[in-house]
């Protein structure tokens, strides 16, 4: 028993260890490099895509297939409308065929590198998951849509994939037949180059008020912030490199605070931190590092039927456009 409790010690000092030397606050603007984003414009976005997920079609879960179907034929005709190929990935969960939409931006024929940007696009039964995660989908959609414009004049050398996964939620969550478990297996599987895989999961709600931001255990005794304004960087260890890129490039916009996180063992001594898409590409060794607002340490809403689009912070989300954006430019 107490061979147990000293092993379990040791693992919580390693990973104090990681957190003190890898992670922080970064909310220094380190300068103008990065493009400006007509803001309004990308809010309207934002807005569109979420009346359309939230209120149109509304939820999206297993228990409604059909609109999973209408939801993937959106972000289909969505990232085709901007001029992207696309293509869905089908597949058969028990009696019912779904599909994970991938659309892929090619810049040239010899890329400097190739990464993946995903956000699964399904909800929780009963609720039509505005945060969880039509928030990350319509970041997503935007992204696409400003990366696509700027291919004609800026002679970039970098490959995005655009991925919306279905089947991230329970009850398949941690089964095979996850959206992005089937993606990351077939990548794998085809020897498919990846130099880094965003997962965009729950990216709308900021808070404001004294204390509204948790954490997990130990990262309260940290002095980590304790308002709800920024974005957080989740990596494994094999994805430091692209943690670091990340939250580097992120600094150079100062209205979009950022703290990073990396966690040893896969994150598997924090079960928290693999709740999302991300996972299924550490699983498979690739680097891969999550976004997020902190979900349920910070959205009250989470897994509720009130997580609305009336609860979401806009313009945090086209701040995290932004600064996609010119993570993006600065890789090519």
């Amino acid at each position: 028993m107490w061979q147990r409790q000293i092993l379990k010690l040791s693992l919580w000092a390693a990973l104090f260890l990681f957190w003190t030397l890898y992670s922080g606050l970064d909310n220094i603007a380190l300068g103008e490099e990065n493009m400006v984003l007509n803001k309004q414009m990308t809010i309207k976005q934002l807005r569109d895509h979420l009346t359309m997920l939230t209120h149109i079609i509304g939820e999206r879960s297993v228990k409604r297939p059909d609109n999973l179907e209408k939801t993937a034929a959106y972000i289909q005709d969505q990232l085709e409308d901007f001029g992207l190929a696309v293509q869905q990935q089908p597949y058969r969960y028990k009696d019912m065929q779904v599909s994970n939409v991938v659309a892929m931006l090619q810049q040239s024929g010899n890329p400097a590198a190739h990464y993946v940007l995903g956000a699964h696009y399904d909800s929780v039964a009963g609720t039509v998951g505005a945060d969880d995660n039509a928030s990350a989908v319509a970041v997503l959609l935007e992204t696409a849509r400003i990366m696509q414009a700027g291919v004609a004049g800026d002679g970039g050398s970098l490959d995005i994939t655009f991925v919306a996964f279905t089947l991230e939620e329970p009850p398949v969550f941690g089964t095979p037949y996850m959206g992005s478990r089937v993606y990351a297996d077939r990548a794998k599987k085809e020897s498919v180059s990846i130099d880094g895989m965003i997962c965009l999961e729950m990216v709308g709600y900021t808070c404001f008020e004294p204390d509204c931001q948790h954490y997990p255990f130990p990262l309260q005794f940290l002095g980590y912030p304790k308002e709800g304004t920024f974005i957080g960087i989740v990596g494994n260890v094999n994805s430091l490199g692209l943690t670091r890129r990340l939250r580097k490039s992120f600094q150079h916009n100062p209205n979009l605070p950022v703290v990073s996180l990396t966690v040893p063992l896969n994150g598997w001594i924090m079960p928290a931190v693999r709740l999302s898409d991300h996972a299924s590409f550490w699983s498979k060794g690739y680097r891969a590092v999550m976004l997020t607002d902190s979900a349920f340490y910070r959205n009250p809403h989470y897994h509720l039927p009130s997580d609305t689009m009336q609860t979401l912070d806009f313009s945090y989300m086209a701040e995290l456009v932004q600064s996609l954006v010119g993570f993006f430019r600065s890789m090519q």
